[in-house]
């Protein structure tokens, strides 16, 4: 069985279609949108949600289609991307904030940092920036290991970048590569890629590029920009009575992963009528396997920690609101990239990329790169980069089309610089000054974007 025969994805593959105008009419149409969006943010500082909107609506009338076909090829977009990601981001977020309220987190944190010697604690870091990456958004982790941070640099004596630079390299690996991540989760939506396929390779590729960009990176970083931790704060204790033991926060953590990799272990391996791989198949669906995860969260980081229902139930209820916006920005990406496949931007972008043999991945982790260092955001990268590459992975094997997934995620992270707000939430919580936060952050964020392009492509000449 190949691999385009395995489970399927989020959404069902998008046809190509002819295009409704000259192709030179139809590239400046989307250069003129993505323009629009990339002024919108940057300049007039109009929120993500809007400027995609009018970014979609550009894109559409000036290939000349009728307005009214434009609106319902954006409204179509939005809707089955909200259907497909957004309870998704919604599940993630629950178990985010239990596992980060019940003490789950520091637990985790605790645990292998205090095994660590001086010598190996920036390896320690990034592998806790890498576990508590995998269920959290970024800013979230960020906020939430920063006093850790502090702590671990004050007592080695080490320079807060060397603790914090691979730390902010798992974070960062997890956000861009491996879903349930907002930006991952939308580009495994547009381009019809098998959720449980890409996460298997996400880690793959995560591992030898956190390694890369966050110990190795961090210990060069650490001699040019040599900085004591900020005497801010303490590690704050939960305020429950006891916290989750480490192994059942490990195991709850990586509840989602195993399930979602069980079932495309299964596919491949298993014949379609075996019963092992019927049940997998149901519980290794991206929503299911989100929805035990968070069910079971709400035993181990909830009662079995000495919350109360009430407790839970605000818990869960207080981790929604957060990504409100998030949920909008990525289903209006959607919508811009429904607009972009109806008037068949996307169609001529495949021919061009077909004759001239350029390389997908190159191509999308190009593409990304350049939306990333317009706009300063890595979903908006990914989400536009996504869009542009979606007719060209038409008839590619499931295997191929996680790959471009990855090389777009690599690209969407590159050089992080003054209009991405984690530039300057990095800045201000080391005590930074700009040129020290493009030396260090920019910088580790530049060799994470580079390395991940080589871990994809090396990757894809296994797999």
């Amino acid at each position: 069985m190949t691999a385009t025969a395995l489970a399927a994805p989020l959404v069902q593959a998008t046809e190509l279609v002819d295009p409704v105008a000259p192709g030179g009419r139809l590239v400046a149409a989307a250069l003129i949108a993505i323009a629009l969006i990339v002024v919108l943010i940057t300049w007039a500082k109009v929120h993500p949600f809007l400027a995609l909107i009018l970014g979609g609506l550009t894109v559409g009338i000036v290939a000349g289609q009728n307005v009214n076909d434009v609106i319902t090829s954006f409204s179509t977009g939005f809707g089955s991307t909200a259907a497909g990601v957004g309870a998704l981001i919604a599940l993630g977020a629950m178990f985010a904030k239990l596992l980060a309220d019940s003490g789950g987190a520091d637990q985790i944190v605790d645990t292998i940092v205090g095994k660590a010697s001086a010598r190996t604690l920036p390896w320690a870091m990034a592998g806790v920036g890498a576990l508590i990456g995998l269920p959290m958004f970024f800013e979230i982790g960020l906020v939430l290991l920063m006093p850790v941070i502090y702590l671990v640099a004050r007592r080695s004596g080490q320079s807060i970048i060397t603790i914090g630079i691979p730390t902010l390299a798992g974070l960062s690996a997890m956000h861009g590569l491996v879903p349930p991540h907002p930006g991952p989760l939308a580009a495994i939506d547009s381009l019809s890629a098998d959720l449980g396929t890409t996460l298997l390779f996400g880690v793959i590729v995560a591992v030898p590029t956190v390694i890369v960009s966050g110990p190795l990176f961090g210990k060069l970083a650490g001699r040019w920009v040599d900085v004591p931790a900020p005497d801010r704060f303490e590690v704050e204790e939960s305020e429950h009575a006891r916290r989750p033991g480490f192994g059942v926060t490990v195991a709850t953590v990586l509840l989602p992963v195993v399930l979602m990799m069980g079932r495309s272990l299964a596919d491949i391996t298993l014949d379609e009528d075996s019963v092992v791989r019927q049940t997998l198949d149901v519980i290794g669906n991206p929503f299911v396997a989100l929805l035990l995860a968070t069910l079971a969260a709400m035993v181990t980081f909830g009662f079995a920690v000495g919350m109360d229902r009430a407790k839970v139930t605000k818990t869960v209820e207080t981790s929604l609101p957060a990504i409100a916006g998030i949920l909008l920005i990525v289903s209006a990406g959607g919508g811009f990239k429904q607009v972009l496949v109806d008037t068949g931007v996307g169609t001529l972008l495949a021919d061009w990329a077909k004759e001239s043999n350029v390389s997908v991945l190159l191509l999308a982790w190009v593409v990304a790169v350049l939306i990333r260092l317009a706009t300063g955001s890595a979903t908006v990268a990914t989400i536009t980069a996504s869009a542009l590459m979606a007719s060209l992975v038409q008839g590619m094997p499931q295997t191929e089309v996680a790959l471009v997934v990855l090389a777009i995620g690599a690209g969407s992270v590159f050089f992080s610089h003054v209009n991405d707000a984690g530039f300057w939430l990095v800045k201000e919580y080391f005590g930074l000054s700009v040129s020290q936060t493009i030396r260090s952050w920019s910088l580790m964020e530049t060799v994470l974007s580079v390395s991940g392009l080589v871990f994809v492509l090396l990757l894809g000449l296994v797999v």
